[in-house]
C-alpha cells in the first residue's frame, strides 16, 4: 500500500498542499469547513504524518542516546526507563547503548549517535575512561551531553549525580551505630569519581567516630561483581579474623560477601554486619535481607532527560546553555543483614 502524503489529500480535495498542512495544524487563516474537510480525510485514509521530513524541517531528530555501562545492573535499567519514559512524554525516541565498561566502546558508540544525527546524548562514564577528548569534541560541537552517575569534574557539562561521599559516610556510620568497630571496605580501582567518593566517604565516617582508618581493610574487586565479594571475603577473614563489618561498594559485591559468609558458617550480623549500595531488587531477597543505601535510578534518569531537553530547546533558540549539576538525594535502607541501632 502506498504512503498517504499530503499531496494525495489535496489532489482528492482540488486544494493545495499547503492548505492540506494549515488545515491539519488548525492555522486560523484556514476556515473550518476546509479544515473539517481535510481532516475527514485524513482520518479515512489513515494519514501519518512524516517524522523525518517534520525533523528535517526542524533541524531536530527527537531523538537522543542513552549510553549505560552495564543493561544488566537493576540501577542502569532503572535508569533507562526513567529516561524513556520522560522522553515519551516530549515526543522523542531513545537509541539505547552498552559500553560495556569500555573506553573504546564508549567513543565507538558516541560517533556513532552522532552520525545518527540525535538530539543530545546522555552518558554515564566507563570504569576505564580516562581520556575525555571525544567528550569534549561533541559538546565543542553544541551537540549537548549530559553525564549521570559516573563523571568527571573535568568536563564542563550538566551532570545529574548523588553526594556519594555523604552516602558512603552515611552506610560506614550506620555499621558503627550498630556497634560495628572494625570494618572492611570493598569499592573499585579509584578511577570512576562515585569509587573515589565512596572511599572518601567511608574513611571520613571511621574519622569522626574517632576510629583508625586502616589501609589492609581496603579491599580492590576490580569488576565489583559477585564473585569479587565472594571470593574477597576469604582473604578478609584470613586477614582479619575479627572483622565485624563490611561495607561493598555495590549491592552484587555485599551478596558475594553475605554468600560466602553463610558458607562458613558465620552468623550475620550477629558476627558480621553487611551494608551494600544502590538498593538492587536482590537486596530484598537475600536471606538475610541486605542493607543498603537507596539509589534512585528512575528518578536520575527523568532528571537526566528533562535536564538535556532543557539544552536541546536552548541551543535550539540560540539561547546560551547553563550547566547545571543536579543532585538525588539517598538514604539508608536498614534490613537484616546488620543490627537495629
Amino acid at each position: 500500500m502506498l504512503k498517504v502524503t499530503l499531496k494525495k489529500i489535496a489532489s482528492t480535495l482540488g486544494v493545495s498542499t499547503a492548505t492540506v498542512s494549515k488545515a491539519l495544524k488548525d492555522y486560523p487563516d484556514i476556515s473550518e469547513k476546509t479544515k473539517r474537510k481535510v481532516k475527514s480525510l485524513a482520518v479515512s485514509l489513515n494519514y501519518k504524518p512524516n517524522s523525518f521530513a517534520q525533523s528535517l524541517r526542524n533541524q531536530e531528530s527527537k531523538t537522543i542516546g542513552l549510553i549505560i555501562p552495564e543493561i544488566v545492573h537493576h540501577f542502569f535499567s532503572n535508569i533507562i526507563n526513567g529516561v524513556i519514559n520522560a522522553a515519551t512524554r516530549k515526543g522523542y525516541f531513545v537509541i539505547v547503548l552498552q559500553s560495556d565498561e569500555s573506553y573504546e566502546s564508549e567513543k565507538k558508540q558516541i560517533q556513532l549517535l552522532i552520525e545518527k544525527n540525535i538530539d543530545g546524548i546522555l552518558l554515564s562514564l566507563s570504569d576505564k575512561t580516562v581520556d575525555y577528548k571525544h567528550i569534549k569534541q561533541i559538546i565543542n560541537q553544541d551537540v549537548p551531553i549530559v553525564l549521570y552517575d559516573k563523571i568527571s569534574k573535568s568536563i564542563n557539562c550538566s551532570k545529574v549525580i548523588i553526594d556519594d561521599k555523604k552516602a558512603a559516610f552515611n552506610a560506614t556510620e550506620y555499621l558503627i551505630k550498630t556497634g560495628c568497630k572494625k570494618i572492611a571496605h570493598i569499592r573499585g580501582p579509584l578511577k570512576p569519581q562515585t569509587t573515589i567518593d565512596r572511599f572518601i566517604g567511608y574513611k571520613k565516617a571511621l574519622e569522626e567516630h574517632n576510629i583508625p582508618f586502616d589501609k589492609t581493610l581496603v579491599y580492590i574487586g576490580e569488576n565489583l561483581s559477585y564473585e569479587d565479594g565472594y571470593n574477597l571475603m576469604d582473604q578478609i577473614i584470613d586477614d582479619h579474623p575479627d572483622i565485624d563489618g563490611v561495607f561493598a561498594s555495590t549491592d552484587l559485591v555485599a551478596t558475594g560477601v553475605l554468600t560466602r559468609l553463610k558458607e562458613k558458617n558465620i552468623d550475620i550480623p550477629e558476627k558480621v554486619s553487611i551494608i551494600g549500595f544502590s538498593n538492587w531488587f536482590l537486596s530484598k531477597i537475600t536471606s538475610p535481607t541486605l542493607s543498603t543505601i537507596d539509589q534512585p535510578g528512575y528518578e536520575m534518569g527523568m532528571k537526566a532527560f528533562n535536564l538535556l531537553h532543557k539544552e536541546i530547546n536552548q541551543i535550539k533558540q540560540g539561547m546560551p546553555v547553563n550547566h547545571e549539576v543536579m543532585e538525588i538525594s539517598t538514604k539508608v535502607i536498614p534490613r537484616n543483614s546488620t543490627k537495629s541501632i
